[in-house]
């Protein structure tokens, strides 16, 4: 997956989802750390999308608590030939336990997305800058998630995307937050490469996120100018 044109994926900690996605998505999230047995689920899967295998530690708003056994499930998952990428966060790379992960899956041509969660704010544009730029060092995909709490939020996150897209870099994007939640839309105009989206609206793993139905109409007629 080298995520040169947008990717929707559909978010999901159930891989018998997968049928359901088709029609819409583009790959299938595998929230590890919300899944019943995931290894288990990955091993058996048979589905038609790529896997991205996420195990979201819990200070980015995941259920996976900070220990060894979390990172090697990322690497046991990178070696399934559906899974054709993984994410991992940047806080993890900073704390000296994410390069080796990430190294594993790179040895088995899987993409690493670097990640970034921000659940209280919007930061300064250079400060996005200065966090998307690291994530460049590392990964393929720079994933930048943060909170708006107005529409002024929200435009400095597109600047910040517009910019480093236009630098070369593969970064996604997304406001989190009822104010944010058009951003989830509007970003891949700006060069935001990767989407999130649960098949079911109940099964929403970050706030404000659209239903995949909905998310990839939307984008579509934007992408299309109707």
């Amino acid at each position: 997956m080298d995520f040169d044109s947008f990717v929707l994926s559909a978010a999901t900690a159930d891989l018998s989802q997968e049928p359901l996605a088709r029609e819409h998505a583009d790959a299938i999230e595998f929230r590890l750390d919300l899944a019943d047995s995931p290894l288990d689920q990955l091993a058996s899967y048979d589905g038609d999308l790529p896997v991205i295998a996420t195990n979201r530690v819990e200070r980015e708003g995941g259920d996976s608590p900070e220990t060894p056994e979390r990172l090697e499930a990322l690497r046991l998952a990178a070696e399934h030939p559906m899974v054709e990428a993984i994410d991992v966060e940047l806080s993890a790379i900073a704390m000296g336990s994410g390069l080796e992960t990430i190294e594993h899956a790179s040895d088995r041509g899987v993409s690493a997305i670097i990640s970034i969660h921000d659940f209280e704010e919007t930061p300064a544009i250079a400060e996005m800058e200065r966090l998307l730029t690291k994530t460049d060092e590392y990964g393929d995909v720079g994933k930048l998630a943060v909170t708006a709490t107005t529409l002024d939020d929200v435009l400095q996150l597109f600047a910040v995307t517009r910019t480093r897209t236009q630098a070369g870099q593969r970064v996604a994007t997304m406001a989190m937050g009822a104010v944010g939640r058009h951003s989830r839309a509007v970003a891949p105009l700006y060069g935001s490469r990767i989407g999130y989206a649960p098949v079911d609206p109940e099964d929403a793993t970050a706030p404000g996120q659209y239903d995949l139905a909905t998310l990839r109409s939307v984008i579509d007629h934007l992408d299309d100018g109707t």
